[in-house]
């Protein structure tokens, strides 16, 4: 005769009960963990992208460009004064001052200056207008205007007085000094023109705008 203890077997039972309800639990949590992260990374590139952007990554083809030409205007204007170039120079600057009846050994003053100096060139996109940019769908044109020097400046303190000679009857000319400096900073500024810091600064600002304008997606960049 066979006798069956029915504790035994209800335990065994709780105990498979048991297991299918944790594998279930852990189950959910991965489910929700994973659910969570496509749910975020969905809101992520909608927000980032755009929602016409999104559903082109999604279908697997190229995402839709949806700046329009006032955005455009209204972030490369927001540049402003885009300095894109830096010009510096050394150079040995000389004035005087003589007396139209001495010999400059007597009544002369002669100042030799070594100045070290920088022009700074760009564009001014504040001044950029509407009819200065046009959007076609992936192509985009702009019209900048033109480069300008925005500043020359001496460095006060890498230039120097190298020498200076006063006659025997004459005292130093307290303006003879500014008037040299202001010399060197025309003669910087037509160096630097000479050079062609102009050129230099279109060409500079065309890259600028043509890597943040292909940054919103443009596929054409089209700057004259």
């Amino acid at each position: 005769m066979t006798i069956n203890n029915p504790t035994k077997e209800s335990e065994g039972s709780r105990n498979q009960a048991g297991s299918r309800n944790r594998s279930a639990w852990i189950l959910g949590i991965c489910f929700g963990v994973v659910l969570s992260f496509v749910l975020a990374g969905a809101l992520w590139l909608s927000a980032g992208l755009g929602l016409s952007q999104l559903m082109g990554i999604l279908r697997g083809g190229p995402p839709r460009i949806n700046v329009d030409q006032p955005t455009v205007v209204r972030q490369i204007q927001q540049l402003q004064r885009l300095e894109t170039v830096s010009y510096t120079m050394d150079k040995i600057i000389s004035g005087e001052h003589a007396n139209a009846y001495l010999p400059k050994f007597l009544a002369g003053d002669r100042l030799l200056l070594v100045v070290h100096g920088e022009v700074v060139g760009g564009i001014d996109l504040a001044g950029l207008g509407p009819g200065d940019v046009v959007v076609q769908g992936q192509r985009v044109t702009i019209h900048l205007p033109a480069a300008e020097v925005f500043s020359t400046r001496i460095d006060n303190a890498r230039t120097k007085v190298y020498s200076r000679d006063t006659g025997l009857f004459s005292s130093p000319d307290p303006n003879l000094e500014s008037e040299v400096r202001e010399e060197a900073e025309r003669q910087l500024q037509q160096a630097a023109l000479q050079d062609g810091i102009l050129k230099t600064a279109a060409e500079n600002a065309r890259a600028t705008i043509s890597s943040m304008l292909k940054g919103f997606g443009f596929r054409e960049v089209d700057i004259r």
